[in-house]
């Protein structure tokens, strides 16, 4: 029994199920707020794994109840909270958010998909590094024409220590398997071309690559609708009615 356990009904509950956006922002946001010796529940249809390593990285410790197949109530408590420049705040970028679109559909479907990606993303002893899988999955988005897959696949690869040179022999591979024609009408106008074409900009100007990813994120994170895999109404939309 963990210290903290029986202060676990005194924290306030986040029920998410019902919620069809990327609530994640705003979780961890409040998480950022929370002072050491405090705790926050979250309930979710499928158990919420992704999110542990990010309120892992904050400082909390958790525990998870499975009330049903389809309940699930994660208990953080803040044992800590991380000195500013820590590792908390460099993570690797982008959570598998869009995990809640199938939640949407069915929470069984949920975890089927998130026993999927732990057995792809989250083994203790995979046999391919993380840059390489990374930059796979960037080039498996290209070839199958997921230019937002493969812009957030980039953004992680860079901040995990894929260098320029590497992305500019991967573009380069591009041009030659996917054609010049491809290449100038598909990929070159795409947020992934334009996040390379920023990255290596910056690192030409001497900026250091924490900054660079910051401000990748700034302009390339879950609020850009090229990137995001929640649908965005145009302001257009939001004034038909």
């Amino acid at each position: 029994m963990k210290s903290w356990e029986s202060k676990k009904d005194t924290f306030e509950v986040n029920d998410v199920r019902k919620l069809t956006g990327n609530f994640l922002p705003g979780l961890l946001k409040k998480a950022r707020g929370l002072d050491a010796n405090k705790g926050l529940c979250v309930v979710q249809s499928f158990e919420p794994v992704p999110l542990y390593s990010a309120m892992k990285e904050l400082g909390y410790d958790y525990q998870t109840d499975v009330v049903s197949d389809t309940e699930y109530r994660v208990y953080f408590y803040r044992t800590e909270i991380p000195d500013s420049g820590s590792e908390a705040d460099e993570s690797m970028p982008f959570k598998p958010t869009a995990i809640v679109n199938f939640n949407t559909i069915d929470p069984q479907l949920s975890n089927q998909v998130l026993n999927f990606w732990k057995m792809i993303w989250g083994s203790e002893s995979p046999a391919i590094d993380m840059k390489t899988r990374l930059l796979l999955s960037l080039a498996n988005g290209v070839g199958a024409g997921r230019m937002r897959q493969a812009a957030r696949e980039f953004i992680k690869a860079y901040s995990v220590g894929v260098t320029i040179a590497e992305f500019d022999e991967l573009f380069t591979m591009f041009a030659w398997n996917q054609g010049v024609g491809y290449f100038a009408s598909e990929i070159g106008p795409s947020a992934l071309f334009e996040a390379y074409r920023y990255a290596k900009t910056q690192e030409g100007a001497g900026k250091k690559r924490k900054e660079i990813v910051r401000k990748l994120m700034e302009k390339f994170g879950e609020n850009n609708p090229d990137i995001s895999p929640f649908y965005k109404r145009s302001n257009d939309h939001d004034h038909e009615n």
